[in-house]
């Protein structure tokens, strides 16, 4: 090859499946009563959480609702987690999350509402069980969504390699907040491709994961790998089809 050849293109990635929750076309799933998994990430004035700290913290808060035994068929005694149904809802439709932001009162409030906070270094988010899209709790309804951009004062520390890494698209310009709600999705891809025994691995060691922006040429490669793709549905803020992340396991890596 000449020092001046353009090498080939890699191939564009692999379409969604057809009953993909994130396919922008038109699915059997849109058929389903449709809800939406709040997450609200705690955003005072003074002493914001870095960016990535929050994606990995909204990432793992995604995981802990999933696991948990109220999300879950049933629990010890034969009977039906409080959350099961509506999680099975939530998943059989459209995969929507929404993320707000609190503060004070509204942090206070949205606190006291069944669901699961989670803590990262910085960063608080607390998950809600999934609501009808026009059914919102007031005290989630009147929170913010604009307003989550956040910055990393610092770059953000290498992704472990022989962990979980949520690689998130260098070409797709998001807010802080629909950042955050596509590592979920990331997350919960990764969650759905494991075995059951590679699922409780992961909730026992407290699911360690990573956040990172690789470079173009990585990100290309990484959308053809094999690997769980989010194609966004682009309800909001960005092009419908837009690959957001690539969820990476070792256990998934082919």
């Amino acid at each position: 090859m000449s020092s001046d050849s353009i090498p080939e293109p890699l191939p564009a990635a692999p379409e969604a499946p057809a009953d993909s929750p994130f396919r922008s076309e038109p699915t059997s799933r849109d058929e389903a009563p449709q809800f939406v998994l709040p997450l609200v990430v705690h955003l005072e004035k003074t002493g914001p959480p870095a960016r990535n700290d929050a994606l990995v913290t909204a990432a793992r808060a995604v995981l802990t609702i999933l696991s948990d035994p109220r999300s879950l068929g049933e629990d010890e005694g034969g009977a039906e987690g409080e959350w099961a149904r509506v999680m099975r809802d939530w998943q059989d439709a459209r995969i929507r999350k929404v993320v707000r932001r609190a503060r004070g009162a509204e942090w206070r409030k949205a606190s006291a509402l069944p669901g699961i906070t989670v803590t990262g270094e910085q960063a608080e988010v607390r998950v809600f069980p999934p609501v009808p899209l026009d059914g919102w709790p007031k005290e989630l309804a009147k929170l913010q969504v604009s307003g989550t951009d956040l910055d990393d004062p610092e770059v953000p520390a290498a992704p472990d390699p022989a962990g979980p890494v949520l690689w998130m698209s260098p070409d797709v310009e998001m807010s802080a907040g629909k950042a955050m709600a596509q590592a979920g999705h990331g997350a919960q891809l990764a969650w759905w491709e494991l075995s059951d025994t590679e699922r409780k691995a992961w909730r026992e060691a407290g699911f360690p994961l990573s956040v990172a922006t690789p470079d173009a040429g990585r990100w290309r490669e990484l959308t053809v790998s094999g690997l769980p793709v989010v194609r966004d549905a682009g309800f909001t803020e960005i092009a419908p089809g837009s690959c957001t992340v690539v969820a990476d396991h070792p256990a998934l890596r082919r």
